[in-house]
């Protein structure tokens, strides 16, 4: 049998000496028992061993990961930390129940602050530096992003329904209102324009054809600190949490 081992974020499992410790302790307990064959030991060890360091390299993922977002300043190792979740995402997120749990982290208010263009044929595309101050914001029922000056003075802001699919870890956006300086402006938008926005529209109303798709988001990961996912098009945004609620500057509600 393989152990899945729950992220944990205690320096003693960050270190080499805790595998080889746990290690040396099941070995030991099978010896003393006599429980299975020294075959089947062994595979079981190598198996808790392979998932003690898939933890492991999650864990720098992410710490490396969490320190950029915060920071807002890619690193010579983000791309790899990035590109070791997104490929290994089916290992991390092994159930629907991990994938929920990875879902509720993303609720909350985040400032985006790295960003990839589309991926570039047979190279890597790096991250850079969002220069301006652009939000995303997660709750139970609905996404909303927008720009301002700051976490206190948004400018321009969209609201509506999220639709995640668990399996994919997709999250569908419709959009139902649009805010100035958190006014709402949707009843005085012209018909070119919300129609253009894709205003009201349900999941229903689109035909999943190339032009014709609900903006989406694939969430590669989340923590406590940072937010990845990735768009339409390909390119991955890294967001920050923010140290509060940015609905009210945003939608004029507490």
């Amino acid at each position: 049998f393989c152990l899945r081992l729950k992220y944990s974020t205690k320096n003693m499992t960050s270190t080499p000496f805790f595998p080889i410790l746990l290690l040396a302790v099941l070995g030991a307990c099978e010896c003393f028992t006599g429980i299975g064959t020294p075959l089947a030991a062994a595979k079981r060890r190598s198996c808790i061993f392979a998932a003690l360091l898939e933890e492991d390299a999650y864990t720098n993922s992410f710490q490396t990961i969490d320190k950029c977002a915060v920071a807002g300043v890619p690193s010579d190792d983000l791309y790899d930390a990035v590109r070791y979740v997104d490929r290994n995402a089916s290992k991390l997120y092994p159930d629907e129940s991990a994938k929920g749990e990875m879902w509720k982290r993303a609720y909350g208010s985040w400032k985006l602050q790295l960003a990839t263009g589309p991926p570039a044929r047979g190279g890597t595309t790096p991250f850079k530096t969002v220069p301006i101050f652009a939000y995303a914001m997660i709750d139970e029922n609905n996404f909303g992003n927008g720009v301002g000056i700051n976490q206190d003075t948004i400018i321009l802001s969209l609201l509506g329904p999220h639709y995640f699919n668990t399996k994919r870890r997709v999250m569908g956006i419709g959009i139902e209102d649009m805010f100035l300086f958190s006014n709402k402006v949707t009843q005085f938008l012209p018909e070119f324009i919300s129609g253009g926005m894709g205003l009201k529209k349900k999941p229903t109303d689109f035909s999943n054809k190339k032009g014709s798709r609900m903006p989406a988001f694939t969430i590669i990961g989340s923590s406590e600190n940072s937010l990845i996912a990735r768009g339409g098009s390909g390119g991955i945004a890294i967001w920050t949490r923010l140290d509060k609620d940015i609905r009210p500057a945003a939608y004029g509600v507490e």
